[in-house]
């Protein structure tokens, strides 16, 4: 595993994007172009659990841990993904302390937690290595918990409280719309938002983190403390490479025809 629960521990701000075309081969090229780990999303990507596998793989490589978002805290969605070998979980629409107990307990084997038992998986090199990855999941493991919700957002300090929670993350879109003050990101309630979330992991030893949209807004997220950081995705690195280039080929065309008329 590639420490990253380690290096959240130590207050270092890690930096991350989004995969959510599906693919492994994007995946790769994320994941070697230096980010620190990467967010492969079931919730709203369109790949499945099987494409999660492959992309997981194809991370090995690269210098970016695997988080996957799983579409809700059902044990049997962690269990899946963790066994593929990410090395941690992100869990949308939380609302209540019990449903991220529940989410982060399947984190966790038994007797601390509740995730099921399987050797022969992935994550244990197929059996190879399984009481090693046993030992070390307790200190490895990432348990990121989205706080895009009004109840979440009430009762965020007793969330953070939570042992296995390992960063409170910033939902901007769901959460501004929550607060009926969509896309209005400066917004006071929506800054109250993100300071209250903010005071809420440090208060507890956590980190929080954040979907920059735009990257520009960096400052503003690191002086509030926010240390789990995520901007671009890999469908948005290919959807703006072919637009640039096809407006600077146009550009170019039209310049030459013009000149030439």
């Amino acid at each position: 595993m590639k420490n990253l629960k380690k290096r959240l521990k130590n207050g270092e701000t890690v930096l991350g994007c989004w995969l959510n075309l599906g693919s492994s081969v994007s995946a790769e090229i994320v994941g070697l172009a230096g980010f620190d780990w990467v967010l492969i999303d079931l919730e709203h990507g369109v790949g499945g659990e099987a494409d999660a596998y492959h992309q997981i793989q194809a991370l090995e490589r690269g210098t970016a841990a695997p988080i996957v978002r799983v579409e809700s805290y059902e044990r049997q969605r962690i269990h899946r993904v963790l066994d593929f070998g990410a090395e941690g979980i992100m869990c949308p629409r939380i609302r209540t302390p019990q449903e991220a107990r529940f989410a982060v307990d399947a984190l966790k084997y038994s007797p601390e937690g509740l995730r099921g038992v399987a050797k022969m998986i992935r994550a244990t090199h197929f059996g190879i290595n399984f009481d090693e990855y046993y030992a070390q999941t307790k200190d490895s493991l990432v348990g990121v918990i989205q706080i895009e919700t009004v109840e979440a957002l009430q009762v965020v300090d007793e969330i953070a409280a939570i042992e296995g929670v390992d960063v409170l993350f910033v939902g901007p879109a769901d959460l501004s719309m929550a607060l009926g003050i969509f896309n209005q990101f400066d917004h006071p309630l929506f800054l109250d938002a993100v300071k209250k979330t903010g005071n809420a992991a440090k208060k507890y030893g956590k980190a929080a983190g954040v979907l920059l949209f735009n990257p520009d807004h960096f400052n503003q997220f690191y002086e509030a403390g926010y240390r789990f950081i995520a901007s671009g995705a890999d469908m948005a690195f290919v959807n703006n490479g072919a637009r640039t280039m096809v407006k600077k080929l146009s550009d170019m065309k039209n310049n030459y025809e013009k000149s030439n008329n």
